[in-house]
């Protein structure tokens, strides 16, 4: 009995992951940035953790990219997790289309199907994995800037 109270009693801690289920429905692009930009601002807030608003900026956008991507393009539900990990969070997005995603090369004539190259480019890492039903991607973006203020994307 006495460590029910005792766990009673503690502070209760932000979760360090949150998920969200989208049907591919108007506002479900919008719905997932606010959904990052809440977890971060708990993260702030509870954690004592630094988190730049480049890292806010950059996580909205690699939701945005991959929510947009599983909407378009994959029959059915769609999963977006978001879980501290370390000095980063790292964002998964589950669709159901087994097609795994390929960057483009560079083309300043092309208009759209851009996504991916964002991704990589603002990420300090980039997978994606072939599931039993559809694909998983997951995308790390740094909290904080380094000591030199420079950019959040992967080492070069």
């Amino acid at each position: 009995m006495n460590g029910a109270v005792q766990n009673a009693n503690r502070p209760r801690e932000v979760p360090v992951r949150v998920s969200a289920e989208y049907e591919g429905r108007p506002g479900d692009i919008a719905r997932g940035r606010e959904l990052a930009r809440g977890f971060l601002a708990r993260v702030r807030a509870t954690r004592n953790r630094p988190v730049s608003d480049r890292a806010v900026d950059l996580v909205q956008l690699v939701v945005s990219e991959l929510l947009t991507n599983a909407c378009k393009y994959a029959p059915g539900p769609s999963l977006v997790d978001l879980e501290l990990a370390e000095d980063r969070v790292e964002v998964t997005v589950w669709d159901s289309d087994p097609v795994l995603p390929l960057a483009e090369g560079p083309d300043p004539d092309r208009i759209g199907r851009h996504g991916l190259e964002i991704v990589k480019a603002v990420c300090q890492s980039f997978e994606v994995y072939r599931e039993p039903v559809g694909k998983r991607m997951r995308a790390a973006v740094r909290l904080a800037d380094d000591h030199e203020g420079t950019a959040l994307g992967h080492a070069s």
